[in-house]
């Protein structure tokens, strides 16, 4: 790709990205078993007034909206982090084993420890920084490789889900309300899921931005950003580290959504090249907007069923990343 195209899909793309932020929020409102148009939900969000629709708007679809906003933003931001620590572009938070940690934190805290359900985020987040430690040491010798990282990641990744479904196996009379988690979902999702998880997550998506500098030094390999006098290993940590209180954000109150911190990075690389500090802020605005938009649709194109909207996504994925694959060679 020339500099020229490259300067020019960077543009469109920091001009597209917040408008389709904007359209996939207010799809979400929208569109449902009711239907309620733009000027109605504008009044409902500018104004006092009551009604069957300010109901609908204000306590289901508002908060279930702005957790996948948060969601999608965490999960995408996570996922291009990894991809440029790792130096690979199918390094991903449910692939290397980060979800997998915040996960089985969260269905333990949810199994065995129902009453403290308030500690789910923390919990997810301390799941998902604990097999991150262990997958940095278990690569470690004389520095952690990203090869070896995403190994070990996915050796953690397999381990970590046999002993998920083992406690489900033991608990199987408690997991009824976990299984629809375990497919990743916003069904539900209130204002008091939004306050769960907001604090983190947006910590989180801010402390993204001083991940810019490192991000793109690491992209010229380890060695060279040793003679720029960066701290190759101690940066890479503490962005692994960063990934993991994303993903646990996302994961303790959405459940285990793939795919959205794989595709939308690798496809907005794709467009716009690696430069962070495109690159970042196009993926979280673009990982933000597919969640709301997936939910969207499988919880109203498929009445009377709500489909979860990891199902969804991880059905729009696959395909669509084989897809990249293949025209890869064509977008260089």
């Amino acid at each position: 790709m020339n500099k020229q195209l490259r300067t020019k899909r960077r543009r469109i793309a920091l001009a597209v990205a917040p408008l389709l932020l904007l359209l996939s929020a207010f799809y979400g409102l929208s569109y449902g078993s009711v239907s309620i148009s733009l000027k109605e939900i504008w009044l409902i969000l500018t104004t006092d007034i009551q009604s069957a629709q300010q109901t609908i708007i204000m306590n289901l679809r508002l908060p279930r909206v702005l957790v996948g906003l948060l969601t999608g933003a965490c999960l995408a931001a996570a996922g291009a982090i990894l991809q440029g620590v790792m130096r690979n572009p199918l390094a991903d938070p449910g692939i290397i084993g980060v979800s997998a940690g915040g996960g089985l934190a969260a269905v333990m805290m949810m199994v065995l420890l129902p009453q403290l359900s308030y500690l789910l985020p923390a919990a997810a987040f301390a799941g998902a920084f604990a097999a991150s430690i262990i997958i940095y040491l278990i690569s470690w010798d004389k520095g952690a490789s990203p090869v070896k990282i995403v190994l070990a990641g996915v050796a953690i990744n397999a381990l970590l889900g046999a002993i998920m479904n083992g406690i489900m196996v033991v608990y199987s009379d408690r997991i009824q309300a976990v299984l629809p988690w375990l497919s990743g979902g916003l069904n539900g999702r209130s204002w008091h899921h939004l306050s769960f998880m907001a604090p983190y997550a947006l910590i989180g998506l801010a402390l993204t931005f001083l991940a810019i500098k490192p991000a793109n030094v690491m992209l010229l390999g380890d060695d060279s950003a040793k003679l720029l006098g960066q701290k190759v290993e101690l940066q890479r940590l503490l962005l692994i580290l960063l990934s993991s209180l994303l993903a646990g954000a996302a994961v303790s109150v959405a459940g285990l959504i793939g795919f959205v911190g794989l595709v939308v990075p690798h496809a907005v690389r794709l467009l716009i090249g690696e430069d962070y500090r495109y690159l970042l802020p196009v993926s979280i605005a673009g990982g933000a907007a597919l969640v709301v938009l997936a939910d969207t649709i499988a919880r109203s194109w498929f009445d009377p069923i709500e489909l979860p909207v990891g199902i969804l996504l991880a059905c729009i994925g696959a395909p669509f990343f084989l897809l990249l694959l293949r025209k890869r060679s064509n977008w260089r």
